[in-house]
């Protein structure tokens, strides 16, 4: 089975509180894939950030004073016209999700993974890398026109450490 994991297409990644014009510009691409995977037969898993109202007061929240993702609200939900419906859902309140390789676990006959989302140097790198290691003999692909990063420069930073870790990017 052939799978595409969708990292955290969420409003407030895409034009809220942590909105890029890259973030914005990948959302056709990202929306075009998941289609391709559903009309031939692969599997389309999303992962969600997902904070509550005290996140100010997380590690993450002290690192990163925006307040954003938070369960419930329009940040939090994935964009308009990305999610599929039925499709699983796997929250995570961190950049890397434990949970995702265990869902990736019950797949029969798991072929390929694929990565899209944002951002390319935070969650989306956290992922690769903790799927890598949980599938070592899996083929784990980025698909950088899929993918936008904080800014420009981290985006490739990232594409590259995650190239020379065995991870394919396209």
């Amino acid at each position: 089975m052939h799978t595409l994991i969708v990292i955290d297409m969420q409003n407030d990644f895409i034009d809220g509180a942590l909105g890029t014009a890259e973030a914005v510009s990948i959302v056709p691409n990202v929306k075009k894939k998941v289609s391709e995977y559903l009309s031939s037969g692969g599997t389309v898993i999303y992962t969600r950030d997902t904070h509550t109202s005290e996140y100010l007061s997380t590690q993450e929240g002290k690192n990163l004073p925006v307040i954003h993702c938070v369960r419930g609200t329009e940040g939090w939900e994935i964009a308009n016209g990305v999610y599929a419906d039925g499709c699983k859902i796997v929250d995570k309140p961190s950049f890397g999700s434990t949970e995702l390789p265990e869902v990736l676990a019950e797949i029969k006959d798991l072929k390929s993974i694929e990565l899209v989302g944002l951002c390319t140097d935070i969650c989306v790198i956290s992922n690769a890398m903790i799927l890598k290691a949980a599938f070592p003999e899996i083929p784990i692909t980025v698909n950088s026109s899929c993918c936008a990063g904080v800014t420009p420069e981290s985006h490739e930073n990232a594409l590259k450490a995650m190239a020379v870790c065995q991870i394919k990017i396209v």
